[in-house]
């Protein structure tokens, strides 16, 4: 009987038994070198690496608890994970690691090697603002959301789907994390940084204009079943070379409105200009951000356009008055929701590096502050017809 046969949490040694016996990726006989590469915080990944020829794979094992607190999870995220992975690199297929298989009982996934692609915030942080970025990633995002939405699915199909990836404990996180407790911090987990309490206060906690419209966005995330969504897209899910982008862990998948994805995209790239603009990284590099971000929010629109019009048959949505308003709503709500992300990363408790690598109070507190103006204006503004000029132009304001 297999030792495989019933969950355990996996060691470094029984992945690399796991990986002969189970994925059968190598001989018996086979050196092999296991390492873990991850450092998140509900999963554990690890590399399986051959010593005579370098083939590699990947093995991802979601636990039971969390590990910084042993709150307990349902390891169902690890097939929603998954199976989203398989559907995505079925519509876009140039932007997602092979996934190798699934083992339910083990809750692992086993994927191709992707360390060709590096982490992309830290890509941004060391200056490789790859030229392409803006093309694939709105390629990638055209390619992956709409098709699953019932403008092109069939009904039935796709309220299975939306049964299938139903994910509450992650949901609720992004719940509370993004859309509850910047303005609201009923359960006390925000972590200001000291001389930023009264900023906060005035302009996220007693803002009752911008509580209105976070708790629109609030709803349309939790009620709106509009796409099988990442949910998690920030630049850390994001890894890219000169080559191309590589995207990953979309554990937090559901389906829910677009514009959550797009946002998450937009948003995490001006921690990078952000942190330029106030640590003297150069004009160049800031400047190449600058333009990645309103070049991405422009080929994203123009992209999910030319996808509506390539696979959207159906004759009602086929009218110019509701493809307009369906596009511009997906784009607004991509602008609010960057702005929602922009917000909980500098207050909440799940910060990025661009802000907390930062720790001179005479750019730190600055840099928040602008960040958290920008954040809300993005939500404030969302439905006004914003380009990526106009929005690359708030933030050179809100910075001068």
């Amino acid at each position: 009987m297999s030792e495989f046969n019933a969950f355990f949490l996996m060691k470094p040694e029984d992945v690399k038994r796991y990986a002969v016996e189970v994925l059968h990726r190598f001989a018996p006989e086979e050196e092999t070198e296991c390492r873990e590469i991850g450092d998140g915080n509900i999963n554990y990944v690890f590399q399986v690496r051959s010593c005579k020829d370098g083939r590699s794979v990947i093995v991802k094992q979601a636990d039971k608890l969390l590990r910084s607190s042993g709150r307990p999870l349902d390891i169902y995220r690890n097939k929603i994970e998954a199976e989203t992975l398989k559907l995505e690199a079925s519509l876009a297929p140039r932007f997602i690691p092979e996934v190798y298989y699934y083992d339910e009982t083990m809750a692992a996934l086993s994927m191709e090697d992707i360390s060709a692609y590096k982490n992309l915030r830290k890509e941004l942080a060391a200056g490789r603002v790859y030229g392409h970025l803006a093309e694939n990633l709105s390629t990638f995002l055209a390619q992956s959301l709409l098709p699953t939405t019932d403008l092109v699915m069939d009904r039935r199909e796709k309220k299975e789907r939306v049964k299938f990836f139903t994910n509450p404990e992650l949901c609720d996180i992004t719940e509370d994390l993004v859309l509850t407790e910047p303005y609201y911090d009923y359960k006390g987990r925000n972590i200001l940084t000291a001389g930023n309490e009264d900023f906060v206060r005035t302009f996220l906690y007693e803002d009752a204009d911008l509580h209105a419209q976070v708790g629109m966005l609030r709803n349309g995330f939790m009620n709106n079943a509009q796409a099988l969504i990442h949910g998690d897209l920030h630049a850390g899910s994001i890894f890219a070379n000169e080559e191309g982008v590589k995207i990953i862990d979309p554990e937090f998948a559901f389906y829910g409105p677009m514009g959550y994805d797009i946002g998450n995209v937009i948003g995490n790239l001006f921690f990078s200009w952000a942190n330029k603009a106030f640590t003297g990284a150069g004009a160049e590099q800031t400047a190449a951000v600058r333009s990645l971000i309103a070049d991405l929010c422009d080929k994203t629109a123009e992209k999910l356009a030319e996808k509506y019009d390539e696979i959207v048959r159906f004759p009602l949505y086929q009218t110019e008055g509701f493809r307009k308003a369906y596009l511009d709503g997906i784009m607004a709500d991509s602008y609010g929701y960057a702005g929602t992300e922009i917000i909980r990363r500098v207050v909440g408790d799940s910060k990025v590096m661009e802000v907390t690598s930062v720790t001179d109070p005479d750019q730190r507190i600055p840099m928040e502050r602008a960040l958290i103006k920008m954040g809300i204006f993005l939500i404030k503004h969302r439905e006004q017809g914003l380009t990526g000029q106009t929005v690359a132009r708030a933030f050179d304001m809100i910075l001068a």
